[in-house]
């Protein structure tokens, strides 16, 4: 079996607004592809890329949000 390249992902955005945009799309897409699809895999970590994101960001808030 040939392995396919791996993409290098884009870069998240530094505002949590701008993650939560990208959220509710990476959702979107996880929610319309089939069960058990490569595309909603992928769509399932790119969600928790953003939601590290956005942990980041809300920890390093004074006060953190956490």
């Amino acid at each position: 079996m040939t392995k396919k390249p791996e993409s290098t992902p884009s870069p998240l955005p530094d505002d949590r607004a701008g993650l939560m945009a990208l959220h509710r799309e990476a959702r979107k897409r996880r929610d319309a592809a089939p069960l058990m699809s490569e595309a909603r895999a992928e769509a399932a970590f790119e969600i928790e890329r953003i939601e590290i994101q956005v942990a980041r960001i809300e920890r390093a808030m004074d006060p953190p949000l956490v």
